[in-house]
Order: C-alpha cells, then structure tokens, then sequence
C-alpha cells in the first residue's frame, strides 16, 4: 500500500513541477479529471498504458513514477485484494510476491479477468437500464399485456356482460394481441441484435435527434452562419415530418450560434471555468440558452462533455443529445429529475449533483423559461431545460448526490419512494405514497 501511495504523490508532484492542471492532464492521457483525482490521491491503482500515458505526458521514465517492475507487482497484487473483502495478510503481500512470483503473476491475471468480467456486466446492465430504445420497446410489450390483463379480467367477472360488449372486448383482446405479437417481436430483434445495430427511429424526432448525433451534434456550417436550408441540403436534405422537426432543431441551434459565437464561448469558458450562470450573464444571455449551446460544444481538452434533456409542460420530451450512455426514455422518466423539478419552481434555477443506479455522477443545471409571446389572454408555454456534464470534479459539491434513475420500469432501486410502478428488473413495487391501481 506505501507505494501506491508513493506513485500517487510523485504523478501530482510531477504535474505540479510542470505547471500543469488535473483537468488538462488528464485529457492528454484520456481519462477524466474524477479519475485521476483518485489516482493522484492513492484510491486509484496504475500501470499498463495508462501508467505510460501518464509518464510520456509528464516526460518521465514510468519506473521513476512507480518505483520499478516490484514495485508494479505489489501494487497489482494489493489491487487485486481490494476487488473482493477478503482477510488476506496485507502485511506480508511484499514477502509472498518475491517468494512465489508466479502465484502472483497468476492471482493479478485472474483479477484482471474478473474486473473485464464485471465490466462486461456493468455495460450490458446499462444497455438494459438506459437504452431508449430498449425501454420503448419493452414499454410497449408491458402496455399489451397490461391492456389484454384488464379485458380479459372484467369478461370472467361476476357482472354479466351483454352480447354486444362481449363482441367489443374480444375484438380488443384480438387487436391487443396482435400488437403484443408484433412488440414481443420487435424486442426480440433488438435483444439479439448487436449493441450497434440500427435500430428504426421511433418518430420524426427520435430520428432528427439521431440525425444530429450523427453528425456529432456540433455543426460548423451553422457556426459559420450558413442558412439551415444549406445545413439541412449537407444533411440529405430529408422531407416530411421528419425534415420539419430536424428543420426547427436547427433553427434553434443556430440562432443560439448567432447569438453566443464559439470564439467568444471558447474564450469566456476557460476564463469561467464553464460555469452557465456566469458564462450567462457575462455574454447577456439567458440561462437556458446558456445549457443549450453548450450542449453543441466541439469535443476537445479541457472542453466539457455535456448531455441535455427539454421537456414541455406536460413534462414531453421535446430534445435530448444522451451524454455516458444514459439517455431518459420517451415516456415513464424518473420524476426526480432536476429537470422536472424545475417546472414546478420556474423562476429557480437548478444546480445538483446526481447518481444513476450503476454509480455514474452528472453535476446537472435546470431552469425553466417561457416560449412565445406573452398574452393576457392565452397560458403562457412553458419549458424545462436541463444540462449534464459527465466526469464532474464532484470535490465542490455541498449535498449528497441525488440518487435518479432512467424510469420506474426499469429501475433497480427497490427502496424509492417515488417509484409508481413495479420494476420488471427487481420486483420492486410503488410505495405506499406512490403507488397506483393496476388493473
């Protein structure tokens, strides 16, 4: 343990002899700011590519970080107990690896083995738990079931039912049946499709989002000041519903281009430390604008990498650019999102730290504005707009992390008070506070 210690120490000491900050190391060497915080304070283990990375970034040897190859190994071999509670002898860990460096070579390889094992887990449980599409999918299979449920139960109630109601129920159960066949289908090629594999858009602005996703979600021709008909020609120019949709987003986009050029944000970010309220008020625009634009930020060092989710009043998705693979599904999102918090405290903004059900932390900024005219005689519209920044320095933060989750049905936390209906992952059913009548 003493030289993990050491090996943290010298990669801080070292950055800080160059002058260099956590943030720009880091990104030269592809890991987050949080991570190396932890490296450079001992709760991190190094070696392999990254230790290298490390070393030509800072341009030292690697064995001047770490000590030499031994003290590598006694590092991996600690590492390696820490993965499991175990009551192996921390103590006499430098005396069993020069005794049987073979046994300790061998026990290293099967952590790591069990660590990619563990990862390959984690990811495949996120693809369950955050994928849209899946979450639509298996929506729409639960939605069938629940329906032909609630039929089926009032025709073998005591209440007799007529003739003509009867004709009525059995031709829904046989409409509800298809739709089941055709859902269950449809679930059962995206399960068995790879994590890649296309997958149709579920309306016209699931595919202008992914239009925009693959473009990378930072246009240069809107930058530039170029028309969207001329952004949406170099985007095949799509028509119908869809061209409609994807036209309005880059409407939008780039009148938030014109308003906040990227030079200027470029150069009030690394001065603000990209902080959306001051970099707000210091180029004299709204806050949630702000959120907007630096969601189509280019990816770079030192560069946020940030998520967004709009919602209407009636909390409809209206715009999401997923961040870290986590994305809200369509419909049945955790309400305890900041972002629909914000709509029932629209002059509040909102800053929060949040934790997703696999240990992913966001810092989240939320406000809500409205759209349009104002009238006397017509409701004001209304919308929530809510950023995320991934691999937040989580060092400032005041208040324990908000645990969140993607939706009720797909949730894992059993003991959450605003769950309002059951988890088809743990079993776990609404509480008493939010629970609902199924038929």
């Amino acid at each position: 343990m003493l030289q993990r210690q050491l090996t943290g120490g010298r990669i801080r000491a070292r950055r800080l002899d160059l002058g260099v900050r956590q943030v720009d190391l880091a990104a030269r060497a592809g890991i987050s700011p949080s991570y190396l915080n932890l490296i450079e304070h001992d709760r991190r283990s190094i070696a392999g590519k990254l230790l290298n990375d490390l070393a030509r970034v800072l341009d030292v040897d690697p064995a001047g970080l770490v000590g030499g190859v031994a003290d590598v190994l006694l590092a991996d071999l600690a590492a390696a107990a820490a993965q499991t509670p175990s009551e192996a002898e921390g103590d006499r860990i430098e005396e069993f690896a020069s005794r049987f460096p073979g046994w300790a070579g061998l026990i290293i390889a099967q952590a790591t083995e069990v660590a990619a094992l563990r990862a390959r887990v984690r990811a495949l449980g996120d693809r369950l738990t955050h994928d849209p599409g899946l979450a639509a999918a298996l929506h729409a299979v639960i939605s069938a079931v629940t329906s032909i449920r609630a039929t089926a139960g009032i025709l073998v109630g005591a209440d007799l039912v007529d003739a003509d109601w009867q004709r009525r129920f059995h031709h829904n159960i046989h409409g509800d049946a298809q739709r089941l066949t055709d859902s269950s289908q449809a679930l059962i090629q995206y399960l068995e499709a790879p994590g890649d594999a296309a997958v149709a858009p579920l309306d016209p602005l699931d595919a202008a989002l992914r239009a925009l996703g693959a473009a990378g979600w930072h246009l240069p021709l809107l930058e530039k000041g170029t028309t969207v008909a001329v952004q949406l020609a170099a985007m095949g120019d799509p028509g119908g519903a869809f061209g409609q949709v994807l036209s309005e987003l880059l409407a939008d986009y780039r009148s938030d281009a014109l308003a906040m050029p990227l030079g200027r944000l470029l150069a009030a970010g690394a001065r603000l430390c990209w902080e959306p309220a001051a970099l707000a008020a210091d180029l004299g625009v709204g806050l949630a604008a702000m959120l907007r634009r630096l969601a189509t930020l280019p990816t770079g060092p030192g560069l946020p990498v940030c998520g967004l989710v709009v919602i209407d009043g009636a909390g409809a998705l209206r715009f999401q650019r997923p961040v870290a693979g986590v994305a809200l599904p369509n419909t049945g999102a955790c309400p305890l999102w900041p972002v629909f918090q914000a709509l029932v405290a629209p002059l509040l903004p909102m800053r929060r730290d949040v934790v997703m059900p696999g240990g992913q932390r966001f810092r989240v900024f939320a406000v809500t504005e409205t759209c349009g005219p104002a009238s006397f005689d017509a409701s004001p519209l209304i919308r929530a707009t809510m950023l995320l920044v991934a691999d937040p320095d989580l060092g400032t933060e005041t208040a324990p992390p908000l645990p969140v989750g993607p939706g009720c049905r797909v949730c894992p936390r059993a003991d959450c008070t605003a769950r309002r209906e059951p988890s088809i992952l743990s079993g776990a059913s609404p509480t008493a506070s939010a629970a609902f009548t199924f038929p």
